[in-house]
């Protein structure tokens, strides 16, 4: 809402405005990026247009720029040195040959109706997540009827200060739901940002928002006294193999360790939590040392 008045704002304070294209899973079909009234931005192929995300990678896509700023975009990588204003920062003039068919035959399959089809989904889908999320946990972000666009980002700072559960014990927790958490602390710290795109059936959406009350159960015994937020399920969440057939000496049942078992989708991780800040500062190398590779 409103993205062609911040654009003229700020091109009358004498700014330039960048729009981030990175994924447009609530936009094709639907808008044109083109007429927002920003200078520059990015389209990434990733998530959107079929290709995978994370990994370090893939970031591919185009950069479309207005014609002020054309003569600063990036040089050809084939060009004579020093013939360009400003140089490749990449080999490969047109991005990767490994990826870009894949997603120029997506958007053939789809069609112009097909791709308008999947936005839509993507935002039912995430409306209907936010729905039977909104009564356990603060959504964010909401338009002016109430509803977003293909990110669900619920707020979890209030239970954190007021009960001491953070993101990371909801995020843990539901890997014995079995499901990978979904993005952390972005773009709020404190915040799980979910985005079950057109993919998802709603039975999978269901399993997930139950997995995502029966943590807010969970939650609510921490705030009424029932179980300690350091002896509860979140805390030590997730639970392994080796925690469920080894000694018990949790306050609860055994049974509790992994919900998911109930289910087809059982799952166990295998490892419990880690301190991944004491990971980041304390790195450990597992390669050989600089030395084995001098006869290389």
């Amino acid at each position: 809402d409103g993205i062609t008045e911040v654009c003229r704002i700020i091109h009358d304070a004498g700014g330039q405005v960048y729009v981030d294209g990175a994924n447009l899973n609530a936009l094709v079909g639907l808008a044109q990026p083109g007429v927002f009234g920003a200078d520059v931005s990015h389209l990434n192929l990733h998530k959107t247009f079929c290709i995978p995300h994370g990994g370090g990678g893939p970031g591919v896509g185009p950069v479309a720029v207005r014609q002020h700023l054309a003569p600063f975009l990036p040089g050809d990588p084939l060009a004579p040195i020093g013939s360009q204003a400003v140089g490749p920062v990449s080999a490969s003039k047109f991005g990767s040959a490994g990826i870009l068919p894949i997603s120029w035959a997506y958007i053939r399959l789809m069609g112009a109706q097909g791709v308008r089809l999947a936005t839509e989904m993507a935002i039912l889908n995430a409306n209907y997540v936010a729905r039977r999320l909104d009564a356990h946990f603060p959504v964010l972000y909401t338009g002016t009827h109430g509803f977003i666009a293909h990110e669900c980002i619920i707020d979890l700072r209030g239970i954190t200060k007021d009960f001491g559960v953070t993101v990371e014990d909801v995020a843990k927790r539901l890997m014995d739901h079995g499901f990978h958490a979904p993005t952390m602390s972005f773009p709020v710290s404190g915040t799980l940002m979910i985005e079950p795109t057109e993919s998802e059936t709603k039975a999978e959406l269901d399993r997930f928002c139950d997995a995502m009350v029966a943590i807010r159960a969970e939650i609510d015994q921490i705030a009424d006294g029932t179980i300690a937020a350091e002896d509860s399920p979140l805390r030590h969440a997730p639970h392994t193999v080796a925690d469920l057939v080894g000694d018990w000496d949790r306050v609860y049942p055994r049974s509790h360790g992994t919900p998911s078992l109930s289910s087809s989708t059982g799952y166990h991780a295998p490892v419990s939590r880690i301190d991944a800040a004491f990971g980041d500062r304390n790195l450990m190398c597992t390669c050989a040392p600089l030395e084995a590779y001098a006869d290389v």
